[in-house]
């Protein structure tokens, strides 16, 4: 990762994508793990920035169903580990 806001637009992409989806009343919304392929945005801390902004918006009342693809079991442990720590928050 350089030195050009890349957390801050990893979240805008999310946070972007969910506005839009309340805006038309979406019921469902998935996300694939961006960026962290050929970009190479290091795995765990998109996790986090993506489960950031997705929490915000369930808890500012977005009521769609929101779903994370994974495209191997790591990025599914690194996932369901991060989900721990949100849920750990509460």
């Amino acid at each position: 990762m350089g030195n050009k806001h890349e957390p801050e637009l990893l979240a805008s992409c999310y946070d972007t994508s969910l506005r839009i989806a309340e805006e038309h009343d979406l019921k469902s919304i998935a996300f694939s793990n961006i960026s962290t392929g050929v970009y190479g945005y290091p795995k765990q801390e998109a996790a986090h920035v993506a489960l950031s902004v997705i929490f915000r918006h369930l808890q500012s009342g977005f009521q769609g169903e929101v779903t994370v693809c994974c495209f191997s079991e790591g990025d599914k442990h690194i996932y369901e580990n991060a989900l721990k720590e949100y849920f750990q928050k509460e």
